[in-house]
């Protein structure tokens, strides 16, 4: 062969090679990291709602994907501890290379974790923590969906009179996530003319909370509010009904699964009322019917227990809002789609999911604002009271 003939040749391998290695390179699949507790306290809340953001990982893929490519869920367990989950998000965006996070599900994690975002310059979906921290500390890198304690109260407000609270106590969690709770629902009972008392807290392993509860047993007040997980609020449950402390109990942000407090507390539990996110029980109440009775099929079908729809929903919202920040971004960059998720707009399985800016001028973080609903257990079945 001659060097004249030589070169055509030469020239179309090389071309076919580029082509080939630009079809591999298009054809990879954008990681998208998600840092959940997976094992410790919060174990079960964190894999519902990895179960829910690998329902939409099916979906989006099964659609074509994201910009031509598929997406990956890179899933770490945080161990529900605060220094584990900064050490994920260090692990996901250095070692992973994820343009993009998911997580942390209690306020404590995700607040340990943001200083990697900006330390990385890397945007995290927040899906489940509710501290006013998360948004309010000057991290342009969070994004929530999840309400904070104080659009919870917010929310609450107009019903506080039609139930006709006097004099309202606390049981929290002694972390961010309990203490933001009863700051801002205290701000806004005291605000509505209802008297505030006692303040009683717990660790998030405490499995005996018999002293707190005997003080509230004692106290004059009408309502107590609990801030904690559901795995302690049917310990609670338990320990209220066998002490006979038989109060109004309305619980924030923590109590997203009544079908497991139900199944686990039973009858201690009915009369207890929550304050939730999301109407799986109601799929024709919720902002998009359509898409509550899609995912409520595919959970089903995938053999998991009904009580995970109200926790999982969060991690399905979570995935989709990512997905459409990276379509917006038209690439997977991190700086693109930080960019990009201030142009999110559709339609979640608990209302609109927009951002709104939070936190100090130039360093706002996103702020979503999805509906919230109180419900009832009644009888071993969720209800919506009548007020």
């Amino acid at each position: 062969m001659t060097r004249k003939t030589l070169a055509p040749a030469l020239t179309h391998a090389l071309a076919l090679s580029l082509v080939l290695a630009s079809s591999t390179a298009y054809a990879q699949a954008i990681h998208i990291g998600v840092n959940e507790p997976l094992t410790g306290a919060f174990a079960a809340s964190g894999t519902y709602v990895v179960n829910g953001a690998k329902i939409a990982a099916d979906e989006i893929n099964a659609k074509g994907g994201v910009l031509g490519r598929k997406i990956e869920l890179v899933i770490e367990d945080n161990k529900s501890n605060p220094t584990e989950a900064a050490a994920v998000a260090e692990k996901l965006i250095t070692s992973d290379k994820t343009p993009v996070l998911m997580g942390a599900w209690g306020s404590s994690l995700t607040l340990a974790v943001m200083p990697k975002l900006a330390d990385y310059e890397t945007a995290m979906l927040v899906e489940t923590s509710s501290s006013g921290k998360i948004t309010t500390s000057g991290n342009p890198y969070v994004f929530r969906i999840s309400p904070p304690s104080s659009l919870e109260a917010e929310t609450f407000a107009p019903m506080v009179a039609k139930l006709g609270l006097k004099k309202v106590d606390f049981l929290i969690l002694n972390n961010d996530f309990g203490r933001g709770a009863a700051a801002d629902f205290g701000t806004m009972l005291k605000g509505k003319g209802v008297a505030v008392g006692l303040v009683e807290t717990m660790d998030q392993g405490a499995q005996d909370m018999s002293a707190q509860l005997s003080k509230l047993k004692a106290s004059d007040s009408d309502t107590i509010m609990i801030t904690s997980a559901v795995d302690q609020l049917v310990l609670i449950f338990k320990q209220m009904a066998a002490l006979g402390l038989k109060k109004r109990v309305i619980t924030t942000g923590g109590s997203q699964n009544p079908d497991q407090i139900i199944a686990q507390a039973g009858s201690a539990a009915d009369g207890t009322m929550h304050l939730t996110t999301f109407l799986p029980w109601f799929p024709e109440k919720t902002p998009n019917p359509q898409a509550t009775a899609y995912f409520i099929g595919e959970w089903n079908k995938r053999g998991f227990q009904f009580a995970g729809v109200t926790e999982s929903f969060r991690g399905y919202d979570g995935i989709r809002a990512i997905a459409q920040a990276i379509e917006k971004a038209g690439s997977a960059e991190p700086a693109a789609i930080t960019k990009a998720f201030w142009s999110v707009d559709f339609t979640g399985l608990n209302g609109p999911i927009r951002f709104i800016k939070a936190g100090p001028a130039g360093k706002e973080s996103g702020q979503s604002k999805p509906d919230v609903y109180l419900i009832e257990i009644r009888d071993g079945k969720v209800a919506v009271p009548t007020l």
